[in-house]
């Protein structure tokens, strides 16, 4: 026999999310391995899920809610179990980004997360720490899942042109990141400035920082460190902030003129062979 773990609900979103997944699953008659082979999965990853070993997918959660007819619980859980799976520091980050109507983010040397291809956060990722990669990388991507609300907060990315030139997982990742970024040019929303090499000394000099704003309640302003974050309300460093942004802004190229030189590089040193956002060739 089987054994089956309990599991507590209130232990934590992924225990819920199993102990939910579990519930419907025995409510409508299934075993694991009926469930797995009606939604293209294994028996095994369905029973990982259920007892909280494994982190569910968007598809998953989806074709699960289809087939069980949970009037999509799994899909509404799913941003709650992510997050829960950020570091501890990150979690308030991820709920700033989440309740945000406007997003305005200053970047020296690197994509901001919210603009990350898979290979490129699996790279940054990776770079130290190649444990649970995979899950680690799902959760990252998880955030950008607010760029597709029905109402997504717009989103403002100033990044320096050295985040072009560093060569992230090599040329292959490097070409689908860029090409990645050239898929927001007509998204009025999604707003991409490069800060060129040319302008010199600017008012990011200090570091990146990401500035938050909101409907009703103050704005944000939020720093990184290594293992760390820092948001704060404080007046004085959201105006001070807020005003280095506006000059950055008048700093930084165009939005045309970054999506060409953006373009440029990716032509000139990464290939010229132009990819999707998920790394494949164009026609």
């Amino acid at each position: 026999m089987t054994h089956i773990n309990v599991l507590d609900p209130s232990a934590s979103p992924l225990d819920y999310y199993g102990y939910e997944l579990r519930r419907y699953r025995e409510a409508a008659g299934l075993t694991q391995k009926q469930l797995g082979a009606i939604i293209n999965y294994t028996g095994s990853l369905v029973g990982q899920i259920e007892t909280a070993r494994k982190l569910p997918t968007e598809a998953f959660s989806e074709r699960t809610d289809a087939a069980l007819g949970t009037g999509g619980l799994l899909t509404r859980l799913l941003g709650l179990v992510l997050r829960s799976q950020l570091p501890a520091w990150f979690q308030q980050v991820a709920e700033l980004e989440a309740r945000a109507t406007e997003i305005c983010t200053f970047q020296t040397h690197m994509v901001h997360g919210l603009l990350q291809t898979q290979a490129y956060a699996r790279a940054v990722l990776g770079a130290m720490d190649r444990s649970k990669l995979d899950d680690r990388t799902t959760v990252r991507l998880a955030r950008q899942r607010i760029l597709k609300k029905e109402q997504p907060p717009v989103f403002w990315a100033i990044i320096g042109e050295a985040a072009l030139h560093q060569e992230v997982g090599g040329p292959e990742v490097m070409r689908g990141q860029l090409a990645h970024l050239l898929s927001y040019e007509n998204e009025p929303r999604v707003n991409i400035q490069v800060l060129s090499y040319e302008v010199g000394a600017h008012a990011g000099l200090t570091g990146s920082f990401t500035h938050y704003r909101f409907g009703s309640d103050p704005a944000i302003v939020y720093t990184e460190g290594y293992g760390a974050g820092h948001p704060t309300a404080n007046p004085d460093t959201v105006r001070d902030c807020s005003l280095r942004y506006d000059h950055l802004q008048a700093a930084a190229l165009s939005l045309k003129d970054s999506a060409a030189l953006i373009r440029r590089t990716m032509e000139e040193r990464y290939g010229e062979q132009q990819l999707t956002s998920d790394g494949h060739p164009l026609a």
